[in-house]
């Protein structure tokens, strides 16, 4: 391993629904190993109520991570957890400090695909308004989790949701980067979330494929062996530099 001062930086998006707080546990630990990391807030998980439409969707969040990469000086590893991954993989595209990208329990998706349409979910003939954190239909808040709401750190972690646009839920990716970035795909061991339901197709696309203890958010659950896996991969990469 390269020293701390040319280690890469992680860039950490968050899903639907959540925030930078979901990732505070993990850059504990990462600190602690010598790893600088950043967050960001996706403008597609509402936390106060819009002004008008449009509301912002993928393409807006894309823009904010794009913003963030290019705020920091040398090599990152973007890690994008559940919808984080879809305007990851927009943002990257091009962005020439990109040297891997993490999908963990995430839409990997390609040029023309959208998170909902991957479900069979038919487009709404209007992408207008919000779609609340109860959203049975869809996801149960507690699946993000350990799915237990009488768990009072799934129950905690519940109360932090937001409501996520539907824009962001249905607009499609135009660029996708992990093309031409290098990539793996993390897959937790106890995800009972919709994603859960397609994480192994999409890890079909990745270069590699890690699974890890935890649930849908296992850098929520279980950050340590989760920050192990992305020191792991942050090695290989230096490796081949």
């Amino acid at each position: 391993m390269r020293g701390i001062e040319s280690r890469a930086t992680f860039l950490l998006v968050h899903g639907g629904h959540h925030g930078p707080w979901s990732w505070e546990r993990l850059q504990g630990v990462l600190e602690n190993e010598g790893w600088a990391s950043h967050t960001v807030g996706l403008p597609s998980a509402v936390k106060e109520k819009p002004a008008s439409e449009p509301l912002p969707g993928l393409y807006d969040d894309a823009q904010v991570i794009r913003k963030a990469l290019d705020d920091i000086t040398g090599p990152v590893i973007v890690v994008a957890h559940s919808y984080g991954g879809v305007p990851a993989t927009e943002a990257i595209a091009g962005a020439s400090n990109v040297v891997h990208i993490v999908y963990v329990a995430a839409y990997m998706l390609d040029v023309g695909e959208g998170m909902f349409q991957t479900h069979g979910v038919p487009v709404p003939e209007s992408l207008a308004g919000l779609r609340p954190a109860e959203n049975p239909d869809l996801n149960l808040p507690a699946a993000f989790y350990d799915g237990d709401v009488t768990n009072p750190e799934t129950a905690e972690a519940i109360s932090r949701l937001v409501p996520q646009t539907v824009r962001a839920d249905f607009e499609t990716v135009t660029r996708a980067g992990w093309r031409t970035v290098p990539n793996s795909y993390v897959i937790p061991d106890r995800d009972i979330s919709i994603t859960g339901t397609i994480a192994e197709k999409m890890a079909e696309r990745a270069d590699a494929v890690y699974r890890c203890p935890g649930h849908h958010a296992p850098f929520y659950s279980n950050p340590k062996e989760f920050s192990d896996i992305l020191i792991d991969i942050a090695a290989q990469v230096s490796a081949v530099k």
